[in-house]
């Protein structure tokens, strides 16, 4: 395993010129993002995983019901050629567990995501855990539902720089009033090796919820003093955690 570096982040394996790369396993990525996000979010982080190899691929998720963004998934999945890890960020936890029982997917990334089981009703388990202050920031009209600007900046993006942020709310994808109210048939995460990047300042999904999800699942796990968009404010970091997953053995 990679060592935690200063700040709490992991520091990039093989950088030593003594010390060869260790072998990729997996050499593809697909990235998943989760509500009021598009696939544009991942930007920082493929380029990282592009300078170290991998072959990096957004999803496009249309967020109007967990059978369309998992069919979306499905579709980047079947263009892979060999194991891929697939990692999820936020509400794409959930897709990521549905679809991840696929044969290509070597591993799975959790990013400040939700991990439900198979069946579970995840909104009953998150009124477990403290109410995070960006639920209040819904607007909802014709169906679909978004954060307004303020709790958008405010609880969504908070750590990101202002002008990144506004540009990251003009993108963000309108989510289905209906979407969080659908549940898994699959676990993946009880059957793949997982890694989960934990959100120590997140506004938008409960700290101590994550934590939960992270022990459930025996996940690898790394806290980073970051808000709900770490693959953002702490892309390195987060880019690391998955070179861990692409360098790891299946099974």
């Amino acid at each position: 395993m990679t060592a935690l570096a200063a700040g709490g982040g992991f520091a990039l394996l093989g950088n030593s010129a003594a010390a060869p790369k260790p072998t990729l396993q997996s050499r593809n990525v697909v990235l998943v993002h989760g509500a009021y996000a598009d696939g544009s979010c991942w930007s920082e982080v493929i380029a990282r995983l592009q300078r170290q190899g991998l072959r990096a691929t957004a999803v496009q998720n249309p967020l109007t019901s967990l059978a369309d963004d998992v069919a979306a998934t499905r579709r980047i999945l079947a263009l892979q050629e060999g194991p891929t890890v697939l990692v999820g960020h936020s509400w794409a936890g959930t897709v990521i567990s549905e679809a991840g029982v696929d044969p290509k997917v070597s591993g799975l990334v959790y990013v400040a995501a939700r991990a439900p089981d198979a069946g579970e009703d995840y909104a009953a388990l998150a009124k477990r855990f403290p109410t995070p202050p960006a639920n209040a920031g819904l607007v909802h009209a014709d169906g679909f539902a978004q954060l307004s600007e303020e709790a958008f900046l405010r609880d969504f993006a908070n750590g990101v720089e202002t002008s990144k942020a506004r540009v990251l709310y003009a993108v963000q994808g309108r989510i289905s009033d209906t979407l969080f109210q659908s549940r898994t048939t699959a676990a993946a995460w009880k059957t793949k090796p997982s890694w989960y990047a934990i959100s120590k300042q997140d506004r938008t999904t409960a700290p101590e919820l994550e934590r939960f999800l992270a022990q459930r699942m025996k996940a690898t796990a790394i806290e980073l003093d970051s808000g709900h968009l770490s693959l953002i404010t702490h892309a390195e970091q987060i880019s690391n955690l998955i070179l861990q997953a692409a360098r790891a053995k299946a099974g």
